[in-house]
């Protein structure tokens, strides 16, 4: 009886052994099955292994290999160094690169390139450096990458008391694209320099030689978001005033006309001379049946 006993509960571990085995078997399969679908939805693409700062030269040891989801692959990856550096041709950073972030052609100048201002202008745009100091440049707090409006300060109107100096809006939402020689768009510590790069279109970059000539440029710093305001304003001496502002400033006479109904015109009080009393009075004479009137003159004291 114990015997058999025994042979039972062997049976019992052979068989939960067995299944033991077979379970284990299937998770392992599944995780394999899995681990393998997901090598074939993935691509391999260069990324950074240190930080990159603008300048920065690209080289094998700053950049490593990972896998990247194929289904997200950002445009202008490389997927191998060669590609990236072909020839041994170095290339440069041209935007700071933080590390773990894929290595983009729109971040890295050409093969053999340097970080010129050029690489970094849009298609059919135009780079142009304008004056600027503490005051226009918002004391040092434009930076590169930063959004602006270029406001123009002039005089119109001749010579003498006809002159008068007047501000318009002569650029609205342009990308400054280097502060002095620095081009880093990485950087926040404001710095205050002497010339500022804008980022323009050809007839754009037209207005600026010459509006630099004739008068004098300051920015305002502008929030990215913010529409294009499509009507534009002039201020004159006349609107220098807390909350005045007339508006239509079209010449080079007084910029502010104050809104008012013109007084009523007055017309004069024509008096007429009073009746002069009368000195005469009427006297009733009746003869018989018949009655006559006649005029006699009064006297003083009536």
């Amino acid at each position: 009886m114990p015997q058999r006993r025994s042979l039972i509960v062997l049976a019992l571990a052979a068989m939960l052994g067995l299944a033991a085995v077979f379970v284990a078997n299937a998770f392992l399969g599944g995780v394999q099955q899995k681990q393998e679908a997901a090598v074939q939805g993935t691509v391999k693409i260069l990324v950074a292994s240190v930080p990159l700062e603008y300048g920065s030269e690209i080289t094998a040891e700053k950049v490593r290999l990972v896998d990247w989801p194929r289904a997200s692959l950002p445009q202008g990856a490389f997927n191998s160094l060669p590609q990236l550096l072909p020839m041994g041709k170095p290339r440069v950073a041209l935007r700071p690169i933080a590390v773990n972030e894929p290595l983009l052609a729109s971040k890295l100048s050409g093969e053999g390139g340097r970080a010129a201002i050029s690489a970094v202008l849009r298609p059919d745009m135009r780079a142009i450096a304008v004056r600027v100091n503490d005051v226009a440049g918002v004391a040092g707090f434009v930076l590169p990458g930063d959004v602006v409006d270029i406001l123009i300060t002039r005089t119109i109107g001749g010579d003498g008391a006809a002159a008068q100096q007047i501000t318009d809006v002569l650029l609205q939402k342009i990308r400054v694209i280097a502060i002095d020689q620095d081009a880093n768009d990485g950087k926040s510590d404001p710095r205050v320099g002497k010339t500022a790069t804008l980022e323009v279109s050809q007839v754009d970059a037209q207005k600026l030689a010459l509006a630099q000539q004739v008068g004098s440029l300051s920015m305002a710093l502008r929030n990215a978001t913010d529409q294009t305001n499509p009507v534009v304003q002039t201020v004159g001496l006349e609107d220098l005033r807390d909350g005045a502002y007339g508006g239509g400033f079209t010449s080079a006479g007084p910029a502010y006309t104050p809104q008012y109904s013109p007084p009523p015109t007055w017309q004069p009080v024509v008096r007429r001379p009073k009746p002069a009393p009368k000195t005469t009075s009427t006297v009733e004479v009746v003869r018989g049946l018949t009655g006559s009137n006649y005029e006699v003159g009064r006297h003083a004291s009536n």
